[in-house]
Formats: structure tokens, sequence, C-alpha cells
């Protein structure tokens, strides 16, 4: 089994990956935001309507639903830089984000750039200098509608070897 398969058995294994959000992303964890499926190129990520996520106007918050967009992005990222070596440090640059439809109900996230993350981590390894990736996730509701799009930008830098 390679470090992808590895880490995708962590990520749908029923209580790790729950541990993990409520330890590191504990309002991701609350708000019902949870993984639908994931494999090296393409990650779906899911965030429900309901009271911890609502904002005033009977709609999914615009926070939540960000965070939903960020994490189908940064799974992929987290697969690719997974026990890698050299280690490969990762942030969140930029964001913009449009909205089309107001989120009422289940909303799933949709990041297909798997293989582009791959290849922008494997460059910022190669050259040892910092690269970074504009990623796209788009949020459809349960009828299939575009709800909300959004461009999350990561960087990725391999860490030195002291």
């Amino acid at each position: 089994m390679n470090k992808a398969d590895d880490f995708i058995q962590l990520v749908k294994h029923p209580v790790k990956f729950r541990m993990f959000l409520l330890l590191k992303l504990p309002s991701a964890f609350f708000c019902g935001v949870r993984v639908k499926d994931i494999s090296p190129q393409k990650a779906t990520v899911t965030v429900p309507y309901k009271w911890l996520s609502q904002n005033p106007f009977k709609s999914t918050y615009f926070a939540c639903l960000a965070m939903a967009a960020e994490m189908s992005t940064g799974l992929l990222a987290m697969m690719h830089t997974y026990k890698g070596k050299p280690a490969v440090s990762m942030l969140v640059v930029a964001l913009q984000a449009t909205y089309h439809k107001k989120a009422t109900g289940l909303t799933s996230f949709v990041c297909e750039d798997g293989e582009a993350i791959s290849n922008t981590i494997a460059e910022a390894i190669q050259t040892g200098e910092g690269r970074s990736i504009k990623t796209r996730s788009t949020g459809k509701n349960e009828q299939g509608e575009l709800v909300a799009e959004f461009f999350i930008e990561w960087s990725f830098k391999a860490k030195s070897n002291r």
C-alpha cells in the first residue's frame, strides 16, 4: 500500500478522522463537516444546514461553507504531503468565493485538483522553493444546483533537514 492509500484509509476510518476533526478542527466537527469521498485526484466534503451551521437568513453560514470547501482542497494537499521526505509545509494564502444560491440543505463541495496539487508539491520539493496553486472547489445542493464556488490558494514549501 502506498502513502496515498494509507492516508485515504485514515480519512475513511469511522473513528480516527472524526477524532482528528474534534481535536484539530472542532468548529468543522460541530458544524457537521464530513468527508464523503476521497481519492488521489478528487475529494468530496459535505456540510449540512443545521442549528450549528445556520445564519439568521435560514441558510448555511458562509464560514461553514468555506470550511467544507477548504477541507475538500486541503485533504488533497495533506494526502500528497503525507509522510513525505522531505516534509512539506502547507498554508492557505488566499481565498475567493462566489455564492450563487442559498444553502438550505446538505451542500457537497468537490475539488478535482489532486493531480495539479501533487505536481505543485513535487515542484516545491525539487526546487527547494515555495510554490503555490489556486485550487477550485464547487459546492452543490442535493438537487445538483451550484450553491457556491471557492478558489483557495495553497502555498507549499519543502522543510529543510536541520
